[in-house]
């Protein structure tokens, strides 16, 4: 006869194996769902390793091939530049920040391409001050610069670098030519207007102060960048003052450092953006070999009447180079005919082959 202890014992009893069933259950499937998961784990951490390496390894290959890059193009840049500026003169025009070995670089560029350069001016950090006081102060000056050397401005186009842009007009009378030869400034007048604006605290003339008028000027730009951008008053006087060389010379360029791909606010991206682009050439890899020779070949480009471009690698260039632009010939060479030994006596000819 069944009495109440059997069910008692009976339902304990079924309780216990659920319990168990359950405790051994849960317990199979942890270690089923750990050693699971380890597994992803560890082919996750392979697949971690192998592309490690593999990135590794692609790192190490363009570093490489940069060195070799570097090592061709310092061998190969005499003859990629030889004769693409024979006789013609460049004075660079740096904005405050501007990297020196960018400036070193360049000009042992425009020498390997038989440039001259007539000296350096370095802007300081006042001309791009756009603040009231310094406004009035910069008028003064130009107002009294323009009267003593006889030179009429012309209108600014931008109220906001109106007196930076004035003064551009006469540093660029001052150290530029149009033509070869043909001065806006008597030297002295154009020592003279340099000099006060060094004493202003404007600019400072770098060793090998200009001597005479160039025909080309290569304006090199600092590697910082603004939020302001455009609104950004070195970026703004930039504009102003490329336009006033374009005009005054036979070409410009603006040339500075390797920037971020995402960058926007550099000053060559505001450049690139303005109506400006259409009068300068730019190049935004400047520190790199390739950019050296692209800013020689845009210069030598825009002499032989080619439309000013924006070169290098940032995301606003609309090549990396130029197209290889002729190199200046050189005059002919005189080659003299001997005589035959049955023409004695007579005069030798001097040909000029081509």
């Amino acid at each position: 006869m069944i009495d109440f202890r059997y069910h008692l014992v009976s339902i304990v009893a079924v309780f216990l194996a659920l319990a168990i069933g359950i405790v051994l259950g849960s317990t199979a499937l942890q270690g089923d769902t750990i050693d699971g998961l380890k597994a992803i784990n560890n082919s996750l951490r392979s697949q971690l390793s192998a592309a490690t390496a593999e990135r590794n390894s692609a790192e190490q290959q363009a570093s490489q091939l940069g060195h070799a890059s570097d090592a061709f193009l310092e061998t190969a840049e005499p003859t990629l530049l030889k004769d693409m500026l024979t006789g013609d003169r460049i004075v660079l025009v740096t904005e405050p920040g501007a990297p020196s070995s960018v400036i070193t670089e360049l000009q042992g560029a425009a020498k390997s391409a038989g440039a001259a350069i007539t000296g350096t001016v370095e802007l300081q950090p006042k001309f791009n001050d756009l603040s009231g006081t310094n406004r009035s102060s910069l008028y003064a000056l130009n107002a009294s610069l323009a009267s003593s050397v006889g030179l009429t401005l012309t209108q600014a186009t931008d109220a906001q670098t109106a007196y930076q842009q004035e003064a551009a007009q006469l540093i660029a009378a001052a150290i530029l030519d149009k033509t070869a030869g043909q001065p806006a400034l008597t030297a002295a007048d154009a020592q003279g207007v340099l000099k006060d604006y060094e004493t202003g605290g404007y600019l400072t003339v770098g060793s090998g102060a200009p001597a005479a008028g160039a025909t080309l000027a290569v304006i090199v730009t600092p590697p910082a960048t603004t939020a302001d951008g455009p609104s950004d008053p070195a970026d703004e006087v930039l504009l102003a003052l490329s336009a006033e060389f374009a005009g005054a010379g036979a070409a410009t360029l603006v040339a500075g450092p390797t920037m971020s791909t995402t960058v926007s606010s550099s000053a060559i991206s505001v450049l690139r953006n303005s109506s400006v682009s259409g009068q300068v050439s730019s190049v935004d890899n400047a520190d790199t070999r390739i950019g050296q020779v692209s800013a020689i070949w845009a210069l030598a480009d825009q002499l032989q009447g080619g439309k000013p471009g924006s070169y290098g690698v940032s995301a606003g260039a609309a090549a990396v180079s130029p197209k290889v632009p002729s190199p200046v010939p050189s005059a002919p060479p005189t080659v003299t005919v001997p005589p035959t030994s049955k023409t004695t006596g007579k005069v030798k000819k001097s040909v000029n082959t081509k």
